[in-house]
């Protein structure tokens, strides 16, 4: 108690004890798996085994087979996934063209984050705006080769940055080692603003790679075939999840 009546009585503090807890809520690593990955035939036990190894968030790959030479799962599947998964935190990432028609859907499915590429909007501020007045929180994707200077004027509205560390459409591609020097550029740039975005990674985690991404900077891991390629899903994701936490002691 009498921490918090110091902080009411002196404004700069209370800002100070904010920007502290913003910083360690960006700096919390977690292990997003990819359903895409998974067995669709047993896909609600894959779920519930992830589950089980400390996930909190399932990261949904939406493609159209235009932005993407593939086409993968749509808001019927959102939607059902949100009645079975009612406090899960699905990441929605839209990998398709003209995303701003079909954020409501997503929305009003069940999405809790989601993420639209800066390559396919024209208007990417607004887009960002859409996605919030929704109720969701906004995040913005980056392909290999688009740098991460075209962001400079959205980064205060984003609730994440996403790295694609593999060219967008298909799984079990190699990671692209450039996009961690996009990582620390991005953690650069968010502690010279004062900003609080997290940091996203998507294509090639896994226990060969992971030490690297989360001391590039990266909080948010999303990993597919390393979570659901092989072996146990529940023990891959704790395996996963316990070397990025470690690795958050080796940062720079």
């Amino acid at each position: 108690m009498e921490g918090r009546k110091s902080r009411e009585n002196h404004p700069e503090c209370a800002y100070a004890y904010v920007r502290i807890w913003q910083v360690r809520v960006s700096a919390a690593v977690e292990v997003a798996p990819s359903i895409l990955a998974a067995d669709f035939a047993c896909l609600g036990d894959a779920i519930r085994a992830v589950e089980r190894g400390g996930v909190s968030l399932l990261h949904v790959d939406v493609m159209d087979g235009h932005f993407v030479p593939n086409i993968s799962i749509g808001v019927p599947v959102v939607a059902s996934l949100r009645k079975a998964l009612p406090d899960t935190i699905f990441d929605c990432h839209l990998m398709i063209e003209n995303p701003d028609e079909l954020i409501p859907a997503f929305a009003e499915a069940g999405a809790t984050w989601i993420s639209v590429h800066q390559e396919a909007c024209v208007h990417l501020d607004r887009v960002l705006h859409h996605i919030m007045d929704r109720g969701c929180k906004a995040g913005v994707v980056l392909n290999p080769a688009t740098p991460v200077e075209t962001l400079t004027d959205v980064l205060d509205l984003v609730h994440h940055v996403l790295v694609m560390s593999v060219n967008p459409g298909f799984g079990g591609q190699k990671f692209i080692r450039n996009s961690l020097k996009k990582m620390r550029v991005l953690a650069r740039i968010r502690e010279e603003r004062g900003l609080d975005f997290r940091i996203e990674v998507d294509g090639g985690v896994g226990m060969d790679t992971v030490e690297d991404i989360v001391r590039a900077g990266a909080e948010l891991l999303v990993a597919g075939n390393a979570v659901f390629g092989h072996g146990d899903a529940k023990q891959n994701a704790r395996q996963l999840l316990d070397a990025a936490r470690a690795a958050t002691l080796t940062r720079a």
